[in-house]
């Protein structure tokens, strides 16, 4: 299954492009409610702020949904915290109704909160005949190890598990993290990477061309018949 991809010149004018497709998307649809997934990390600030400062008015938010692929453990007030960074950036600013927002309870016990996301999730979110959530739009990232969401390569089983959620751990801290599996992922009908970085290059070359190691990097089990690599040149740098 072929991606496509968009290289641009640093994270700024990637996180810029990103979120004019994306107004354009939603403008695109019909539907009352669209489910988006969210990610962590640097290039998802970006957005965040950008939607804040130049979206507020121009997009229909009230249709929104906002879950997240993977959360960190943590209190919402906790640095670590996914939600707390989208919260303080994005959400208070633009006015989004609680309603709308779907966070992990991270300061819950990991794996009573795993089941009970799983059920919000069933709650709002379109399901298919295996009852599996399928959501409008999943954004990813990816880290150093060709990790995605919090499925690291020592844990890949989650890529196939017949859960929704499972409970992961980071391979260097120890910190557990709550997130989408394989076949979840997998089942949305839109898929975005943001990813930037030179020292994502070498990996990434290898997700996108199906080259080297590529089986053993999560990201390179990510498929969808709309998927997309937004990446700055630093990221892309391999590419040939």
């Amino acid at each position: 299954m072929k991606s496509e991809t968009k290289i641009f010149a640093d994270p700024s004018i990637l996180a810029t492009a990103f979120a004019d497709d994306f107004a354009m998307w939603v403008a695109g649809k019909k539907q009352d409610r669209i489910t988006v997934a969210l990610s962590g990390g640097s290039t998802p600030k970006m957005l965040f702020e950008l939607w804040a400062k130049s979206y507020t008015d121009k997009l229909d938010w009230s249709k929104i949904h906002f879950f997240w692929g993977d959360e960190r453990c943590v209190p919402p007030d906790d640095r670590d915290s996914n939600y707390g960074v989208a919260n303080a950036l994005f959400f208070e600013k633009v006015g989004i109704g609680r309603d709308k927002i779907h966070r992990v309870l991270g300061e819950s016990d990991p794996a009573s909160e795993r089941a009970r996301y799983e059920k919000e999730i069933l709650d709002v979110v379109e399901v298919d005949g295996n009852r599996l959530p399928v959501f409008d739009l999943i954004i990813l990232g990816m880290g150093d190890d060709g990790h995605t969401a919090s499925i690291f390569p020592h844990e890949s089983k989650f890529l196939h598990s017949d859960r929704i959620c499972e409970v992961a751990v980071h391979p260097q801290s120890g910190q557990k993290r709550i997130t989408l599996t394989g076949p979840v992922i997998n089942r949305a009908k839109k898929i975005v990477f943001l990813i930037a970085g030179d020292s994502k290059a070498n990996v990434l070359t290898q997700v996108i061309n199906k080259s080297g190691d590529y089986k053993s990097f999560p990201a390179s089990h990510i498929e969808s018949e709309d998927l997309c690599f937004y990446m700055d040149q630093a990221a892309a740098s391999q590419l040939s």
